[in-house]
């Protein structure tokens, strides 16, 4: 057992109303796309309750639709009839078997609304006719009958989430959602009661509060979600919503106040809500503090806290009584378990990626964890099943797949041997961690490598395997996990124009002085990292992508950051090319669409960002072994870290 640190204010208990909460340890409410028909799923429940399992205090169930107009798409709760009764009561219990407490969350997204299960738009309302940014959504103005209908819908969706156990519930009112349009002057613009006036402008808010207050009665705790900076232009601001904020508490008609940042209703705002490495940790917290020197009632603060030190910290600093570390639980559900044993150094640190939780919301899937698939695969995976014998495994190639199959096999039981041929494991993340604004993300290998030493894997470094050498060691089973790399497209080359792949620029090797051409095939964080690279050191760097835009492949508030860092930076982008030439000045470019040249003149250096080619020769190699071959991640066929990850947590289960 780990000797470090204890956490007493982290682990202490606290009191939200009139709900007893065990300790400080938060998972806040969000979207997992893991509801079916705006129902509770067993996969819900499953995932909900690992995170109760592995010691969270409080748990915070994603958003519940409150009226059925406008109505969200199936994957996202909805609370308007009693069909939601029985999921939340099977989802309540679930957690209280683990002594967690759990709240609701009670949701309208006013002109904040995207497509129906069909693939149509739903009709949006809004205090008044303004449309947003990111949606692209003209809403209608809401009449005073649909105003009272809704508060009526926030009162019976809270009664209903009181009958099914539920602990409490928690009015969203942040991110640019319908009672947040209603305070913010730019998208309120109302001449009636609900409008003019800061008073007037928190009407709405203030009479939900008091409607759900009176459907939980005195055994439920009720609280509020703001967002005390929207970061954004025309967004409510820090002064009104701290100024409402403060009234409702005062007033008594919230237990607690959940502190957030951003709004979902413009690009710049949305990446505050869930924010990615490119922020500093805990970087909300001084937004926390200023709610606690206003209100007398509990403030609970979310954003980018992923360890235990991080969040002792606020909560000792008197900035916060509570933190939602609701990333740091989808990587580690085990977190506040070992928080408590003092085996901090085995916790899983989220390294802030978004690929696989945001990322997957985004994209209409289920959420996960590159770092931790078993995320949102808890009736497969939850349960690490002991292997029924034990068999010697060699894994070769020490990547997120080799390790993450390795760490898997060896927990099972299993003899492990992993073998590298360089000097460290890690694959591809070792440049990744490289690029600007990327070092967290070489936190991958450090949790992998360190579940595989837990486990017992035995690590050979600076090692080539050949088929040769796995004949004689004659393991019974062979994973292979031997990478990929990258791959350079047939190019009409004359005199000697100075031709470089991105993974020798990440390394260090020189680039001449002067405009550098970057072509990125892929659209991902490779050919916009080392743009921004090549820029910072003084490079004039145009980015031409064969797709749309840059980043187009990439989670969209990851995307929007890098976007905005290029183009501070000078970058220009140029949109769906493809290279096909050089020489000892000039890039040759071709349009994808058009197929017209797009010539570059006066260039010093052309970066190749084309993509990879898998290294699969060992593999085929072993095609008549004896023993089992497996084979995991690129060297099947390039992709990222998420499915190589993934696979190795398929197939260590599987052996």
């Amino acid at each position: 057992m780990d000797s470090g640190p204890s956490f007493p204010h982290l682990l202490a208990p606290l009191r939200i109303g009139p709900v007893e909460v065990r300790n400080r340890i938060v998972s806040s409410g969000h979207d997992t796309v893991m509801a079916s028909d705006g129902l509770i799923t067993d996969q819900l429940v499953a995932y909900h309750e690992a995170r109760a399992r592995g010691g969270a205090g409080l748990i915070v169930v994603q958003v519940a639709g409150v009226h059925g107009d406008p109505r969200d798409g199936g994957s996202v709760l909805q609370a308007f009839d009693d069909r939601c009764i029985p999921g939340y009561a099977r989802l309540a219990a679930a957690v209280h078997a683990h002594r967690g407490a759990v709240f609701g969350q009670l949701f309208h997204g006013g002109r904040e609304t995207g497509a129906l299960d069909d693939g149509s738009q739903a009709a949006a309302v809004a205090p008044s006719s303004v449309p947003n940014e990111r949606f692209l959504v003209m809403p209608r103005a809401m009449t005073r009958q649909l105003i009272a209908e809704v508060v009526q819908g926030y009162a019976a969706a809270a009664s209903r989430l009181a009958a099914a156990g539920l602990d409490g519930v928690e009015v969203v009112a942040s991110h640019g959602y319908l009672p947040a349009q209603f305070l913010n002057p730019h998208v309120n613009q109302r001449t009636d009661e609900y409008g003019g006036s800061l008073e007037a402008r928190s009407r709405f808010l203030r009479e939900v509060l008091v409607a759900v207050r009176a459907a939980v009665g005195p055994d439920g705790a009720v609280g509020v979600r703001v967002s005390v900076d929207e970061m954004a232009y025309e967004g409510l601001s820090q002064a009104d919503s701290l100024e409402s904020t403060r009234a409702l508490a005062e007033d008594g008609l919230v237990d607690y106040v959940s502190v957030v940042a951003g709004s979902s209703a413009t690009y710049v705002g949305s990446s505050h809500i869930v924010a990615s490495m490119n922020h500093p940790a805990a970087y909300t917290a001084p937004l926390a503090a200023l709610v606690k020197t206003l209100v007398s009632v509990p403030v609970i603060v979310a954003g980018r806290i992923n360890q235990p030190h991080e969040a002792e910290a606020i909560i000792a600093g008197g900035q916060a009584d509570a933190c939602a570390m609701t990333r740091a639980l989808i990587c580690d559900p085990e977190l506040p378990r070992k928080t408590q044993l003092g085996l901090v150094e085995e916790i899983r640190a989220c390294i802030g990626c978004n690929q696989a939780c945001i990322g997957h919301y985004l994209n209409g899937y289920p959420i996960s964890c590159i770092q931790h698939p078993e995320t949102g695969r808890e009736l497969t995976y939850g349960e690490l099943r002991p292997a029924a014998s034990r068999r010697q495994v060699l894994v070769v190639g020490g990547g997120p797949g080799g390790l993450k199959v390795a760490a898997i096999a060896a927990a099972r039981g299993h003899r492990v041997d992993l073998y590298d041929a360089g000097r460290r494991p890690g694959g591809q993340v070792l440049l990744a961690e490289r690029l600007p604004g990327r070092t967290e993300f070489g936190g991958l290998v450090t949790n992998l490598l360190g579940e595989a030493e837990r486990a017992g894997v035995v690590l050979h470094s600076n090692v080539l395997v050949s088929a040769e050498l796995v004949r004689r060691l004659a393991p019974d089973v062979v994973v292979v996990a031997t990478g990929a790399v990258p791959y350079r497209p047939e190019l009409d080359l004359v005199d000697d124009p100075v031709v470089l792949d991105a993974w020798q620029v990440i390394a260090g090797e020189p680039v001449p002085s002067g405009p550098v051409v970057v072509a990125d095939w892929r659209g991902d964080w490779i050919g916009l990292g080392v743009a921004r690279r090549l820029a910072s050191e003084g490079h004039r760097v145009t980015l031409a992508v064969n797709a749309p835009h840059a980043g187009f492949r990439l989670q969209q508030y990851l995307r929007d950051e890098m976007l905005a860092d290029v183009l501070r930076l000078g970058v220009t982008v140029v949109p769906m090319t493809r290279p096909y030439g050089a020489d000892a000045d000039t890039v040759y470019l071709r349009h994808t669409l058009t197929g017209e040249p797009v010539i570059l003149e006066g260039v010093a250096a052309l970066v190749l960002a084309q993509g990879h080619r898998p290294v699969h020769e060992l593999l085929d190699e072993l095609t008549d072994y004896p023993g089992d071959v497996c084979a995991v991640g690129d060297c099947l066929s390039p992709r990222t870290a998420e499915e190589a990850v993934l696979e190795g947590l398929q197939v260590g289960s599987s052996i």
